[in-house]
């Protein structure tokens, strides 16, 4: 990324330019912020930064990876579990294959506590609970023939990307 040469800029222009940033951009601390801006050419202090972070009322939500993020406020925060899943699902996921009475889904390394999060989160009535390790996720279903329906189901979104 290019640098452009740094000036100081009025607090509204500043406010437009933190909101894009943080709507483009996944932004977690003031210094992440701070480094954010002054490659869009705008130079702040972290008093600064501080002082625009709680007039926008960003609010700091995990993301699906579990990892902080600014976020701007929003009137109406619903997300629908079903499509944060299918997300997570076309862009990590790997593999679902029934076993017994559970469905193995295999994905990136590190994304697993993500999809299994967002599969809790579902509330599916077929799924008893799960357990992720760091590419490999367990799904417990009640019975065999519910693991292999949950297994073709998950398959179905791995694929759908």
């Amino acid at each position: 990324m290019q640098r452009h040469e740094q000036r100081v800029l009025p607090k509204r222009e500043r406010q437009r330019l933190i909101a894009s940033v943080v709507e483009r951009t996944a932004i977690g601390t003031q210094q992440e912020l701070i480094d954010a801006l002054a490659l869009a050419g705008c130079r702040v202090t972290q008093a600064t930064a501080s002082r625009d972070i709680r007039e926008l009322k960003l609010e700091k939500i995990r993301d699906p990876l579990g990892r902080d993020r600014y976020m701007l406020p929003r009137r109406e925060r619903r997300v629908d579990p079903q499509q944060t899943l299918r997300l997570l699902l076309v862009q990590f996921g790997r593999s679902a294959v029934a076993a017994a009475n559970l469905v193995v889904l295999r994905s990136e390394i590190g994304s697993a506590p993500a999809i299994a999060r967002a599969l809790d989160r579902l509330e599916h009535p077929e799924i008893i609970g799960t357990l992720a390790g760091d590419d490999t996720c367990l799904v417990v279903a009640k019975d065999e023939r519910r693991a292999r329906a949950l297994a073709r189901e998950l398959s179905e979104s791995l694929s759908s990307g």
